[in-house]
């Protein structure tokens, strides 16, 4: 379990294609003190395990093995060596939830078609897949690349987050631009809802 609150921007060492999987190496400094062989992180909001582990000077370099469905549901099929990505440790015990329950099961990939600085802020429109948006709700939340983010305005395709000075100085999305793909996860609370409701029809 994670809370989406980002602890590094990760770069990208080496993305290479394996017999039954995609190995993608990661370079980090303070998401790798403590990181063990088998140890859960996620990467833009994508939980992976860690299977290989080496040292470069202050940096530790992650191995992580994606299977084909990993890759093909989440936006690390378009990083490549030096992309940012935003990395968390899991919620560990006595630990302090800072954002929402975020699972690391990507739901779905959105498009940014609006990323821009308004104010002393940045303003982030993000087209989204119909199985996605129907969980959305104004001041709602959203992970988006793994980000706790609060829903600023809905529309039917589409929603808004504004973006304050310190998500966007700390995390990947200083890297994106419009038109790229981040991967989304919506609220787990609205999920249960959804099924409880169903179930008593």
């Amino acid at each position: 379990m994670f809370t989406g609150i980002v602890q590094e921007a990760g770069v990208v060492e080496r993305i290479q294609p394996a017999d039954k999987s995609i190995e993608l190496t990661v370079r980090m400094a303070l998401c790798g003190r403590g990181l063990k062989v088998g140890s859960s992180l996620a990467i833009n909001g994508c939980c992976l395990t860690a299977v290989k582990l080496a040292s470069r000077g202050k940096f530790r370099l992650a191995q992580f093995d994606l299977l084909k469905e990993t890759w093909r549901r989440t936006n690390l099929q378009f990083a490549k060596p030096g992309s940012l990505v935003n990395l968390e440790r899991p919620l560990g015990a006595g630990g302090e939830f800072g954002g929402h329950f975020v699972t690391g099961h990507v739901d779905g990939l959105g498009t940014i078609s609006r990323w821009e600085k308004a104010g002393l802020d940045h303003v982030l429109d993000i087209t989204a897949p119909p199985d996605v948006m129907r969980y959305l709700v104004f001041k709602g939340s959203v992970a988006v690349d793994g980000i706790s983010l609060t829903v600023a305005g809905v529309s039917r395709r589409s929603f808004r987050i504004w973006i304050i000075p310190h998500t966007c100085a700390v995390t990947a999305l200083r890297q994106r631009k419009v038109g790229d793909a981040v991967n989304l996860e919506a609220d787990l609370l609205g999920k249960y809802v959804e099924k409880f409701l169903a179930a008593r029809k």
